[in-house]
């Protein structure tokens, strides 16, 4: 009796073990996990037999794919890929937040299933910070978002980058509002 009852504990223990290792696996990978290159573990919905290309220094953020509605743009072509083609930025970071994981991989799957397509991927950040730091944090968002569209199978040879810095706002002002619409990339067909 309390031989069965103690391997009954035991795996009970490991039942519980086994499954919070997988639900903290599953909620690091649903947080957008900090991936330094394509490599490394922790690539949330991309899958084992995603295409991988390895862009220049830097990280991206992954995460789990967004609503139906995102997707549903992946066989409308263009066109419907230009209505949803930017991405926004938290202040002062390159970080690609799950929100954006959709609209990424509509683009990508458009790209990969039209080799000729081209894009180019402009940066932009809000007025604050010097004109030569701007440029720089544009330069290192559009990277991120070419370096995410390259690990989902994109060739490197279908993507551009430009940075406009703080050049080319999209709102006027000088509030949260119109800086939080300012810093982006937007991909341009």
């Amino acid at each position: 009796m309390k031989t069965s009852l103690f391997a009954l504990s035991l795996a009970a223990l490991l039942a519980l073990g086994v499954t919070g290792c997988t639900s903290s696996s599953d909620s690091q990978s649903g947080s957008g996990a900090y991936v330094e290159d394509a490599t490394m573990g922790g690539m949330g919905g991309l899958g084992a037999d995603a295409p991988v290309s390895m862009g220049t220094d830097g990280a991206l953020q992954v995460g789990d794919p967004m609503a139906e509605a995102q997707q549903g743009a992946l066989g409308a072509g263009p066109q419907a890929l230009r209505e949803n083609n930017t991405i926004y930025f938290n202040y002062d970071s390159e970080s690609i937040q799950d929100q954006y994981v959709g609209v990424l991989q509509a683009h990508a799957q458009y790209l990969r299933d039209n080799p000729d397509s081209r894009i180019i991927i402009e940066g932009h950040t809000d007025e604050r910070g010097t004109p030569e730091y701007n440029i720089a944090l544009g330069e290192r968002r559009a990277r991120s978002v070419a370096r995410y569209m390259q690990n989902l199978g994109v060739d490197v040879n279908q993507l551009s980058i430009v940075s406009y810095g703080e050049e080319k706002p999209a709102v006027q002002g000088h509030s949260e509002s119109s800086w939080s619409r300012n810093r982006r990339a937007v991909i341009n067909y």
